[in-house]
C-alpha cells in the first residue's frame, strides 16, 4: 500500500496570486500617498504666501490707521469709489503711497522710489482702494477699504483667494 505524502507550502499559482494582489494594493496606496504629499506641499506653499500677504496688508493697515489726509488714486477728490493708488500722511508727517503695479504691492515714502512690499512668489491680480469720509468737511470718520485679489501657484496647483479689510482712522476727524 502506498501512502500519499502531502507537502506543506504554497503552490506556484497561489504565490503568484498573492503577489499580484499585493502589487495592486501597493500601487493604489502609493497613488494615495503621493497625492497626500502633493496636497501637503501645496498647503505649505499657500500658507507661506498667505502669511506674507497678511503681513503686508497688516503693515499697510497699521500705517493708514494712524495716518490722515487720505487720497485714493490720482483724483483730487479723496472720496473715491476705487483706485489702485492710496496716498496719505503718516503719523510722523511723512507722505506715504501704496499702489498696485506689476502684479505686486509697492510702497513709496516721501519722494523716494517705489519698493515692493510683497514677496515675488505672490501674484496680485487686482488691488483696489475705496475711501469713505476722507473730507474734513464731512461728519464721517475716514475709512479705507482695501480689496486684494491674488493667486499662488500655477496650473492644477493654483489657488485663488481674495482678502479684504476696512481701516478706520484712529484720530478723530474734526474740522480745523
Amino acid at each position: 500500500m502506498r501512502k500519499k505524502i502531502y507537502n506543506k507550502g504554497f503552490t506556484l499559482i497561489e504565490l503568484m496570486t498573492a503577489v499580484s494582489i499585493f502589487i495592486v494594493i501597493m500601487t493604489v496606496s502609493m497613488g494615495s500617498i503621493l497625492s497626500i504629499f502633493d496636497a501637503n506641499r501645496k498647503s505649505r506653499s499657500l500658507k507661506t504666501v498667505m502669511n506674507n500677504l497678511n503681513l503686508a496688508l497688516e503693515s499697510m493697515s497699521r500705517e493708514m490707521r494712524y495716518g490722515r489726509s487720505y487720497n485714493c488714486g490720482t483724483d483730487s477728490d479723496p472720496n473715491c469709489s476705487g483706485g489702485t493708488l492710496m496716498s496719505f500722511t503718516s503719523s510722523d508727517g511723512a507722505s506715504i503711497s501704496y499702489r498696485f503695479s506689476n502684479n505686486s504691492i509697492e510702497k513709496r515714502t516721501g519722494t523716494g522710489s517705489y519698493v515692493m512690499v510683497t514677496a515675488p512668489e505672490i501674484v496680485i491680480d487686482d488691488m483696489t482702494f475705496y475711501t469713505i469720509g476722507a473730507l474734513t468737511t464731512d461728519t464721517l470718520q475716514p475709512k479705507v477699504l482695501i480689496k486684494i485679489k491674488s493667486h499662488a501657484g500655477s496650473g492644477v496647483g493654483r489657488s485663488d483667494f481674495t482678502l479684504q479689510t476696512m481701516v478706520s482712522q484712529r484720530k478723530l476727524d474734526r474740522n480745523p
